[in-house]
Order: structure tokens, then sequence, then C-alpha cells
């Protein structure tokens, strides 16, 4: 099993990252404000125009350790891209599946199950832990929608279908997310989802959230050798990590 490593956060907007030996340097003009070992880390997030030397940025990406920038408001800018991994017969592949809908809807469909059984599950933790602060019967009436869905996703045939299921299943999970914030009501509140821009506190935090895990999700790809653009579920676009954003429909209510 994959061992997960630390994520590196540098928020202060004046700092510069430099390479020493095996180690991250952030320094702010002449302070230097911390050292890290590159082993320990598996992922850095910076938020500084300044950026970072590039003989890091090389062994960040040497030894596949995500490296990506926003500014200091959290505008996503770049990530750091190395040398291709794994095998050409591997990509080759993965792009005749793409162009096959009939061969694409049987992994996408996987990610799907995945989403609606980890949606589900956030619903059921929430019912476990905090039985008595939340609508009971209103989030077991979502959980048990959720699990009649599962094996109707799993007997899908066709991308669009399948694309509706989870859009339905999306929204079932969405009018019970408010009832699951339980604390700082006054400044999270959830109304419905929206984006391009996000609206309300929740929102931000929910697009913010989603720029950085579809970064994890591509570097992980580029990492096995797959190509992050090229995806099953989600058509092909230009600048769009598809298969990253396919990745994140299994994974994305793991950490809710």
């Amino acid at each position: 099993m994959r061992k997960l490593l630390n994520t590196l956060y540098v928020m202060t907007e004046s700092c510069y990252l430099t390479l020493d030996g095996e180690n991250i340097v952030i320094s702010d003009g002449e302070k230097k404000l911390g050292r890290f070992p590159l082993h320990t880390l598996e992922n850095i997030i910076c938020f500084t125009y300044k950026g970072a030397t590039p003989a890091l940025m090389g062994a960040c990406a040497e030894r596949q350790i995500g490296m990506s920038f926003f500014s200091p408001r959290g505008v996503f800018l770049a990530r750091t891209v190395g040398k291709e991994y794994g095998n050409v017969l591997l990509r080759k592949e993965q792009y005749r599946i793409s162009d096959d809908s009939s061969r694409s809807v049987t992994y996408a469909r996987n990610m799907i199950v995945g989403k609606v059984f980890n949606s589900r599950w956030s619903i059921e933790r929430t019912l476990r832990d905090h039985a008595y602060r939340v609508d009971s019967q209103k989030l077991k009436g979502i959980s048990t929608i959720l699990y009649e869905t599962l094996p109707k996703i799993d007997s899908v045939c066709g991308l669009d279908e399948l694309r509706g299921m989870e859009g339905k299943a999306a929204e079932q999970y969405f009018s019970v997310f408010d009832d699951m914030i339980l604390n700082q009501k006054e400044d999270f509140t959830f109304i419905r989802r929206n984006r391009r821009p996000p609206l309300d506190n929740i929102n931000a935090i929910l697009s913010f959230a989603y720029i950085i895990l579809a970064g994890d999700c591509a570097n992980a790809l580029s990492s096995v050798g797959l190509d992050p653009y090229v995806g099953f579920m989600h058509s092909d676009r230009p600048g769009r990590t598809s298969l990253a954003l396919d990745l994140m429909e299994a994974v994305l209510f793991l950490v809710n």
C-alpha cells in the first residue's frame, strides 16, 4: 500500500523556496523560516508570487513530489510536471479506451460507484457520531436513496445515463450537506452548490479543495505513467485534466 506523506503549505506571500542538499529551505528576505527534508513530503502548496528555484522544482519532479503554485488570494497558477513515467503502451491503451464509450463506461461506472458509496458513508458517519445533533430521519432517508442507487449505477451501459445518475446522487447528497455542518453555522451555511465564482464561504472552501485535490490526482496519475488529461467520464477539453477529475469522483467524500 502506498504510504501517504506530508503536505507542506507555504502561506507567507513574500517567501522564496530553495534547495539545499536534500532539504527545502523557506526564506523571507535574509531570514530563514524553515527547513524540511524532501523525503518526508508528498506535496508542496505554495501561495507566493516569488516561487521557487528551478533546482528545487527539478528535485521535486524527480522525486514525484507534487508542487503547486497559487496566488496569495488562492488562485491556481501552475504545477510542476517532470518527465513521463511508465510505459507508452499503457498510455496508448488508455487512449483507445477513452475513444471507445462502451469500454470507457466500465471504468467511469466504477468511479461513480465509489463516489456514491463514499458520500453515503459520510452521511452514515455523521449519524453514528452525531445522532443527537442532526435530523436522523432526514439523513437516513438520503442514505437509503444512495444505497438503492448503487446497483442501478452498476448496471448502466451508457455514459450519458451514468452522468445523469451521478448528478442526481450528488443532488441528494448536497440536500443534507448543511445538516452535517455542525460548528460555526453563522459563518458556514450551505444553501446550494455554486461556483465560478463561489458565492459563499462553504462554496469557496469546496472549490479551493477541489483544485488542490485535482492537482494531487493529476500528480498521482502521472507518477504511474497515465495521462491525466485523457479521461473516461469527463470528456476531453484543452487544459483540463479529465482523468484526474474522474479519479476525484471516487475519493472526493473520503475526507468529508
